[in-house]
């Protein structure tokens, strides 16, 4: 009984397994760029959040006075939305939770922020409030160290 399990011959050729590891590299060709692309979206998501909300902020602070003289870099602006750290006009955000802010226009009614995605590209909203007002336009731009608020109340674009 013995001599016969050992002459059963059980297991794996070489082949068979090459053909397994080629069928897992061919899985992974196919899924990897679907990953990295899928990665790179949610980061550009994250930075253009993290504007939405701090648009929000300054909304709130420009309700209590009808200008945004208090949604700039002020301590009014991180009581009203503390997961974001807001930086002068112009310097650049370097990560999405880093937002540059810039309060412009006749009586302080133009509000500009820019926030740096993690996959390298700056985002910026802008939102005009004044009589003449052109309403929120928001855009990107590839250049990062012009990723400012100051950069974003200059920008044209209209959409992301």
């Amino acid at each position: 009984m013995l001599k016969r399990l050992r002459e059963r011959e059980e297991g794996f050729t070489l082949i068979e397994l090459m053909v397994v590891v080629l069928i897992i590299g061919i899985l992974v060709a196919i899924a990897l760029p679907t990953f990295l692309g899928a990665r790179q979206r949610a980061q550009n998501r994250a930075a253009q959040s993290s504007l939405r909300n701090a648009l929000v902020a300054a909304k709130t602070a420009y309700t209590d006075t009808s200008d945004y003289t208090g949604a700039d870099t002020s301590a009014e602006l991180v009581l009203i939305e503390p997961s974001l750290t807001y930086l002068a006009a112009g310097v650049p955000s370097t990560t999405p939770t880093a937002v540059s802010v810039a309060v412009t226009g006749t009586g302080n009614t133009i509000w500009s922020a820019a926030a740096m995605s993690q996959s390298g590209s700056c985002y910026w909203i802008m939102d005009n409030a004044g009589a003449s007002g052109t309403g929120t336009k928001y855009g990107t731009t590839a250049t990062a160290a012009n990723c400012t608020g100051t950069a974003a109340a200059a920008a044209a674009a209209t959409t992301w």
